[in-house]
């Protein structure tokens, strides 16, 4: 099943922010919580919560990094 074009943006959005916050979120429990036998669980949990801020922001600031992006550009 093919996404309408229409939808684009959103779902550029979308994915950007599950990579990101997948990856931070692994990445920082790992730091600050240590690599253990419940970092699994432990980073799962940061992911969950780090995605409905992720979601948002990437929807909101990437207009503004495209646009500070064309200024820098030919």
């Amino acid at each position: 099943m093919k996404i309408p074009k229409k939808y684009t943006g959103i779902l550029f959005a979308f994915l950007m922010s599950l990579l990101m916050a997948f990856i931070m979120s692994g990445v920082l429990t790992a730091l600050f919580a240590g690599i253990d036998a419940n970092f699994a669980s432990h980073w799962m949990s940061a992911f969950i919560h780090a995605l409905p801020v992720a979601f948002p922001a990437v929807l909101i600031v990437a207009p503004i990094v495209r646009r500070i992006v064309a200024s820098l550009t030919e």
